[in-house]
């Protein structure tokens, strides 16, 4: 079965630096831009990011915490508004989803953040954003939630091998996730069996299905449409997760063969 036949599979690891992105690069597809989220970058960084890299690369990049770190979300605007304005757009076609992160103390609060998700653009120049909303309170556990997210076509990021809760529900024409179990005991950062297990529910994202073993909060059924997967492998031993985004990306490839 080829995967990629169904939907574009990015996988990566979150460098610790831009040096180590530049490493990267040659054998990933993908990376997600951490240094957004505390502050914004030149327009010719992100210029220069897009003449480095191969023709079908694309990055993940971080909204600001600015945006995301409020009291009252719908006062968001003008954040958002000065991050899609900083330069971040010189990424062109290499721009994938952006992951709005916020922090574990906030709550749901449904008014707020069906206000927020209306300042987030769906297009900007012409090209089309994709928004993927990082929640890591129990609140969001909530039907409520899901369907608001499926009314904006907004991803909820999936956190693996995590504390925080999770919630795999698909609501957007793409999947975010992030893992975060890597030892540093283990060359690979996981453990073959651990990493067939990712790599099968990296699959059965792509055909449009939820994964068995993955806690989801709204109804069962949804459309099954194929989606493109970003599957990113962060935090647990650092050191380890490049070996293992590779790891994945080898064994997607051979599914798909």
């Amino acid at each position: 079965m080829d995967v990629r036949a169904l939907a574009r599979l990015v996988l990566s690891a979150r460098p610790t630096s831009q040096a180590r992105a530049r490493v990267c690069q040659p054998q990933l597809t993908s990376i997600e831009i951490n240094g957004t989220y505390y502050g914004s970058q030149k327009a010719e960084i992100f210029a220069r990011w897009y003449e480095e890299t191969p023709d079908d690369f694309v990055f993940a990049v971080k909204g600001p915490r600015f945006a995301t770190n409020r009291r009252v979300l719908a006062e968001a605007g003008p954040s958002i508004e000065r991050f899609f304005a900083s330069g971040v757009m010189e990424l062109k076609e290499k721009l994938g989803p952006i992951n709005w992160q916020f922090m574990p103390t906030k709550k749901f609060d449904p008014e707020d953040f069906a206000a927020f998700l209306k300042l987030l653009p769906t297009r900007i120049d012409g090209r089309a954003i994709q928004h993927a909303v990082e929640v890591r309170h129990e609140s969001f556990c909530s039907p409520d939630f899901i369907a608001m997210l499926k009314e904006h076509g907004v991803a909820v990021v999936i956190a693996g091998d995590s504390h925080y809760p999770q919630i795999a529900d698909l609501t957007a024409p793409f999947v975010y996730a992030r893992i975060m179990g890597t030892s540093e005991a283990v060359e690979t950062g996981y453990k073959p069996a651990e990493l067939d297990q990712w790599s099968k529910r990296a699959r059965a994202w792509a055909e449009g299905r939820v994964p068995p073993g993955l806690h989801t909060v709204g109804p069962a059924k949804g459309d099954r449409r194929p989606r493109d997967v970003f599957l990113y492998v962060i935090s647990g031993a650092k050191v380890r997760n490049p070996a293992a985004a590779l790891a994945l990306i080898e064994r997607i490839g051979k599914a798909g063969s």
